[in-house]
């Protein structure tokens, strides 16, 4: 059986012959990919003397390397951003980019759509950090968007619930009145006691006895943190350790400020958080890790599309 006129077309056979080469050439030349990196060392610098400006201690080299790994991602984020040309059509860009101008005193006399183009032409977007930060986050809201987190289940709450239990405990709270004594005055806390328990004064009735007190002196169904931000750590030790009870003074209690006479009107044990007080707090943690792994896999995905140099 004869092939019919059409296939036998010269013309046809150079068209396939051509694809087929094409085809090849693709295969065997593939297009280079984009590359990121490496970073400089002065950058690199930075990343070391960031970590010991937070951490107090130089940088391991598995931590160095995985700050080196972030950075680059941010810079391929940013260099996909840029090929995308989502900067031309982002509003925080084009005011950012207003605002270095009038910084530099240029553009002066011409529209702000001159002026943003006149940025645009000097490159001011792909030096300014601000820029950059704001491109990574439109990058990443847009990989997200093709690549959503999991939603949170029930069953996810409940062992996230299960494994944080000690962690999500409820703290005591204390309500409290307390009498501040400066530390001129510490040598009269003695005399002031005395008074108050001879004579049965209240600590409204005995407030005027002490000194001023900024934060105050009534504190309601306040955490250990909580009173620690108004008198400091050592307050919150010593009130503590003094095993108070309600309908009780206690004291004299030395904290940051001075010295503190403090009337215990009720205290609220720790116990267990229920699932319903926490539900909220679990919902947020367990999203945020979800979308944090779905970030990470789309910028894993794209990782392939680029040629990353580490050094």
């Amino acid at each position: 059986m004869s092939l019919p006129a059409w296939l036998r077309q010269p013309w046809l056979h150079f068209i396939l012959i051509g694809l087929a080469l094409f085809k090849l050439q693709s295969w065997a030349f593939p297009e280079p990919k984009p590359v990121v990196g490496p970073l400089s060392e002065a950058r690199v610098d930075n990343l070391r003397q960031q970590w010991l400006a937070v951490a107090g201690q130089p940088a391991s080299d598995e931590q160095l390397q995985g700050m080196i790994s972030q950075e680059l991602d941010r810079d391929m984020l940013f260099q996909r951003a840029l090929s995308m040309e989502l900067h031309l059509y982002d509003q925080v860009v084009y005011q950012r980019l207003l605002r270095n101008l009038d910084f530099l005193g240029m553009g002066q006399g011409l529209s702000d759509q001159d002026r943003y183009q006149q940025a645009l032409d000097m490159r001011l977007h792909l030096g300014d950090e601000v820029i950059k930060r704001r491109l990574i986050q439109v990058m990443e809201q847009l990989l997200l968007s093709a690549r959503p987190p999991q939603p949170v289940t029930e069953a996810q709450i409940a062992a996230e619930f299960e494994a944080r239990g000690d962690e999500l405990r409820r703290p005591p709270r204390y309500s409290i009145e307390q009498l501040y004594f400066s530390r001129e005055r510490e040598g009269e806390v003695a005399g002031v006691i005395e008074q108050i328990q001879r004579e049965g004064l209240g600590a409204a009735e005995a407030r005027q006895l002490s000194s001023p007190f900024l934060p105050g002196y009534v504190f309601r169904a306040q955490t250990p943190d909580q009173l620690a931000r108004n008198f400091g750590a050592a307050f919150v030790m010593n009130l503590e350790q003094a095993h108070p009870a309600p309908g009780q003074w206690v004291g004299p209690l030395r904290s940051t400020y001075g010295l503190h006479y403090v009337w215990v009107e009720s205290i609220e044990p720790a116990r267990d958080a229920t699932l319903e007080e926490v539900r909220p707090q679990l919902e947020r943690d367990l999203f945020s890790r979800h979308r944090a792994e779905a970030l990470a896999a789309a910028i894993a995905e794209l990782r392939e599309q680029y040629e990353v140099r580490r050094t």
